[in-house]
């Protein structure tokens, strides 16, 4: 029988102070509990659209089980191509520029092990998605987080970035609209950080896999600014666009050199992405957009909802400009974070995700999700409200 004590002495040594993803935890907590009304996890309460699925059934029907290239079918690397070029406005070779994976977190894992050399700082802006900082641990890279505010939307800007650069910083990672605040940058702060990424001679890893849910403003790559496609590392997918989660499938788009160096790793590990999830990808891309903006249309009633009621009902609440998360501070309560969010579930079962899971400086917020359906939002708010009101009364 293994003796606990001694497991560590098998475990690699950068990762013993990683600890496991905040959400997870939570919600391994609320996975104990019945009829809770979860706003905790990002994903779409869509099915993915019949004619995604359909595509998937009639590969799969056709004998599609076989290992594509470690690139990606070419048909679907092609489609993307088209995609970009006509979103972006940036061309990427289909043959040389882009990769297949299995999803966004995989590209983003590839991404900073192919161009990150231990003792390489990193930066990234927090609050942000949970995974940013363990992968730069994992490759002996030094994560250097910069911290966003509600008070000007969780805009990230050059100044900030300026007063955290060193001689030592190699890669600046991006996620605009973000998760878990919906904060995005004015094309000024894109300019600004296109700048900043030049004159320090960084590469830059934009993650834009919420890109289709924006819904006042508009999106505007990084990649797309003269001299960065370049120097930068392009990511999406097509979990939170098109309801696909459970396909895993995203794709990276980057110079040759790096797309080499990511598919080696690649190559090695994962070797290719699912055929048939890659055969429903192509399909959505080609066919989905009908079905995307009528979610996105559902998400804006949703964001508009939860955003006046989580105001109304006390807790300070900045309109997300993107994705499907608002990010509102917890009344001053003497509680954490952490502490809210258990009581708030304990009395009302409701599930929010505590801000610090996604940075210590999302100390004194919660994540609501509203990628559940309207009434249960609905619900949860009216049940929120109550607990706020019942703080007050302490």
């Amino acid at each position: 029988m293994k003796d606990s004590k001694s497991a560590p002495k098998f475990i690699a040594k950068h990762l013993l102070d990683i600890p496991r993803s905040g959400i997870r935890d939570f919600f391994d907590i609320v996975s104990t509990r019945k009829d809770v009304i979860s706003l905790g996890i990002g994903e779409p309460d869509f099915v993915t659209p019949w004619h995604v699925r359909e595509q998937a059934i009639f590969a799969l029907d056709r004998g599609a089980t076989s290992y594509t290239s470690n690139l990606g079918l070419l048909e679907l690397r092609k489609a993307i191509s088209k995609h970009l070029s006509k979103e972006i406005k940036v061309h990427y070779s289909p043959e040389t520029e882009i990769l297949v994976t299995v999803g966004v977190s995989e590209a983003l894992d590839l991404a900073v092990r192919a161009i990150t050399n231990p003792g390489d700082e990193v930066l990234y802006h927090e609050p942000c998605y949970v995974s940013y900082g363990p992968i730069i641990t994992f490759t002996h890279g030094v994560p250097v987080p910069v911290t966003t505010t509600s008070e000007n939307g969780f805009r990230l800007t050059r100044r900030m970035l300026e007063e955290k650069v060193t001689s030592k910083t190699r890669v600046l990672i991006l996620n605009f609209p973000t998760n878990p605040t919906g904060g995005m940058l004015t094309p000024d702060d894109v300019r600004g950080i296109a700048k900043f990424a030049v004159k320090h001679d960084l590469l830059v890893i934009t993650d834009e896999i919420y890109d289709t849910l924006v819904y006042d403003k508009k999106q505007f790559s990084i990649a797309s600014l003269p001299g960065m496609k370049e120097r930068t590392i392009y990511l999406n997918g097509f979990s939170k666009a098109y309801a696909m989660t459970g396909f895993r499938i995203g794709y990276s788009c980057a110079p040759a050199h790096i797309t080499e160096a990511m598919m080696k790793i690649h190559q090695y590990t994962m070797l290719c992405a699912p055929i048939l999830s890659q055969k429903a990808a192509l399909e959505a891309l080609n066919h989905g957009n009908t079905a995307m903006l009528e979610m996105r249309e559902e998400y804006r009633k949703r964001r508009n909802f939860i955003h006046a009621a989580l105001n109304e009902a006390g807790l300070k609440c900045h309109l997300p400009d993107g994705a499907f998360y608002a990010f509102p501070k917890i009344p001053a309560c003497g509680m954490t974070s952490k502490e809210f969010a258990l009581t708030l579930l304990d009395k009302e079962n409701v599930a929010c995700v505590p801000g610090t899971a996604f940075g210590p400086c999302g100390e004194g917020f919660i994540r609501c999700s509203y990628s559940t359906n309207m009434d249960e939002i609905k619900e949860a708010t009216k049940r929120i409200a109550r607990f706020v009101k019942g703080l007050k009364r302490r």
